[in-house]
């Protein structure tokens, strides 16, 4: 693994001021904006790096609001000389005129502190000692308001993935200045986002340690993480982590890596991750207008944008609080691509292009310029139905129109309305030779995966250890549009299993290819695109926080979300479910042996298991009606 290839993942991602080479957008940067980089005291002392441009046509008859961007990924280029690719969200809103701040959260690069992982919220605060990301929040923006020449008195916040969760945060600072703020792809609970799914360990992010688990010993704009990373010459991530073996054995990597530990050390959900979490604190008389971002195939941060917009919409109903979400991967609809696609589905053009004007910038333009009242022109939520492959608009979310369908897992491979064989069907799951999540192996020794969640699922569903269940093919189009649960009735041989459920649209076998297909050996003829799928180990299946070995031989309920979809399964095409226990290594391998602790258990703890499916299992689906009323 290339050492600075995370580096310049992040960075490529849109995580801080974009450093690609495009030499007109960093032109007109340099043209229109001037620079600064001041470093701003928080209230404990600790000073944070900011870097602030500055439109230069601003002045007392002409003043504008301020942007800004909380980053634990570097507000690189450093120097007062130098300018990125580009400014704001998006070239657009760099055009229109903002003035745009960058800041290093404490204990990252070249500013001061220590290093948290999704810092603590501290709801009650006794002293100036008592700090976390909503102080650091309020005391940048109480600076900024009082302290950057121009500014309009009307701060709005932004950010990807991590950054997204320092937005989410900055939410509950609370400072009256903070019109607007647009969490996009937000962590917000690393139990369920990003490292784990469920509480299942993602092993696929084990090669991102490194970024998140070696402290600075000085302020710094080199990656001092950089030679601290697993070196091998392998590319096969699947052989290379099954060779590993236990989870134990990553110790020889990471033994001090004090993220690794804190993983290793807290395998349940227990105060250690509860304290990190981000939506339990969000209460009634949330201030600023909150527009939350998403993909539908993000394949690290799904669940927090839709857990933000919900908790929100639940616990302060008088916010202005809305939801976007896109036919994008992790953060992608920052930048155009053209032709839209994911894996090898082709959405159409411009897409990325559509959502940065017409919905992005007419967000902050309306809260930072205009007159930032709830009449914003943009509807409760902006949902694009990934079958129908179109941007719907929704009064709310799920949509008051849906209507509840079990889908039941028949015992002769039926997904059908009604409860059909009984079955139990059974399977053999060995986690020596586990169910691969992809066929691309060459993504399997990356930051984390991405295709995947839309990837054609016909290597899996060809295996004995992967149940499928399909529907006849259908006579009208479907939509499901909200939320799933996965009710599962299961038994095992052993004590323990994860259980994983992905819901599938099948093509007809006349689907032509399209002209953009970025692998000519894919056919779409007959394809399997999976829409939605998700883990769950049976240790949590009664609470994250206490598991509880499953009994061998009796039949168990599993249930669990699967998070929200709006896909349109189109007539002549196929709804199918795939039920499976091993998927890796984006999920690493559940020894099948209860042990109290999934990352000591030993090799010798990985046991073949023969799992069984019963026929009174089924999916609790949203159904929206044929033809949606105007919203």
């Amino acid at each position: 693994m290339k050492r600075f290839a995370i580096l310049a993942w992040l960075l490529a991602l849109g995580s801080g001021p974009l450093l690609a080479q495009a030499p007109p957008a960093a032109a007109y940067a340099q043209a229109h904006y001037t620079k600064q980089e001041v470093y701003v005291a928080m209230r404990d002392g600790t000073q944070l790096f900011t870097a602030i441009y500055t439109p230069k046509d601003a002045g007392a008859g002409k003043k504008y609001p301020i942007m800004m961007q909380r980053t634990c990924y570097s507000v690189a280029p450093y120097g007062p000389a130098k300018f990125p690719a580009r400014l704001g969200p998006s070239e657009t809103m760099m055009k229109q005129g903002y003035i745009f701040v960058y800041q290093d959260v404490r204990g990252r690069w070249k500013s001061q502190g220590t290093w948290t992982n999704m810092t603590p919220v501290i709801d009650k605060k006794k002293g100036k000692k008592d700090v976390d990301e909503g102080s650091d929040t309020y005391d940048t923006i109480d600076w900024l308001v009082k302290k950057v020449a121009s500014n309009n008195g009307r701060v709005g916040q932004w950010g990807i993935s991590y950054p997204g969760f320092y937005t989410a945060a900055g939410i509950l600072s609370n400072h009256p200045a903070l019109k607007a703020s647009s969490p996009q792809a937000p962590v917000s609970d690393f139990f369920f986002d990003d490292f784990h799914h469920n509480g299942a360990f993602l092993e696929s992010y084990i090669f991102t340690y490194p970024v998140f688990g070696v402290q600075k010993t000085d302020t710094t704009s080199k990656a001092w993480y950089a030679d601290q990373g697993i070196t091998t010459g392998a590319k096969d991530g699947y052989q290379f982590l099954l060779d590993l073996g236990a989870l134990k054995n990553a110790d020889q990597y990471y033994g001090k890596n004090f993220f690794w530990q804190e993983t290793v050390n807290h395998p349940n959900y227990d105060d250690f991750w509860q304290k990190r979490a981000l939506p339990p604190h969000y209460t009634a008389g949330v201030k600023p207008a909150v527009m939350t971002v998403g993909g539908w195939f993000d394949a690290e941060d799904l669940r927090g944008p839709l857990a933000i917009y919900k908790t929100i919409e639940k616990k302060s109903p008088g916010t202005y609080n809305t939801l976007v979400m896109g036919p994008f991967g992790h953060g992608r609809w920052s930048r155009e691509t053209g032709h839209t696609l994911h894996s090898n589905v082709y959405f159409g053009d411009s897409i990325a292009t559509f959502y940065q004007k017409n919905i992005e910038a007419k967000f902050f333009a309306h809260f930072l310029k205009g007159n930032g009242d709830k009449n914003s022109g943009l509807p409760e939520a902006y949902l694009y139905d990934t079958g129908k492959k179109q941007w719907d608009t929704f009064a709310q979310w799920p949509a008051a129109t849906a209507t509840h369908q079990k889908l039941y897992l028949s015992a002769d491979g039926k997904l059908d309305k009604q409860p059909g064989a009984p079955g139990p069907v059974t399977f053999v799951s060995d986690p020596l030779k586990p169910v691969p999540y992809t066929e691309d192996m060459t993504t399997t020794m990356g930051f984390t995966p991405h295709n995947y969640m839309s990837e054609d699922q016909r290597f899996a569903g060809r295996r004995p250890d992967v149940l499928v269940y399909q529907t006849d093919v259908l006579a009208d189009d479907v939509t499901l549009g909200g939320e799933i649960m996965a009710n599962l009735k299961v038994a095992t041989s052993g004590t323990d299993a994860d259980w994983v459920v992905k819901l599938i649209d099948v093509y007809p076998a006349d689907e032509p290819n399209h002209a953009y297909m970025p692998n000519k050996n894919i056919l779409l003829s007959n394809y399997w695109q999976m829409v939605r799928s998700e883990v769950m180990p049976a240790r949590f299946r009664n609470g994250f926080e206490k598991p509880e070995a499953m009994v061998a031989g009796q039949k168990t309920a599993v249930d669990f979300h699967l998070q929200d979809v709006l896909h349109t399964f189109k007539k002549g095409h196929r709804i199918m479910v795939q039920v499976q226990s091993t998927w890796f290594p984006f999920i690493a391998r559940n020894p099948q042996t209860f042990v109290p602790n999934p990352y000591k258990a030993a090799d010798s703890d990985y046991v073949k298991a023969t799992h069984s499916v019963f026929g009174d299992s089924f999916l609790d689906v949203e159904v929206l009606p044929a033809t949606p009323p105007a919203q």
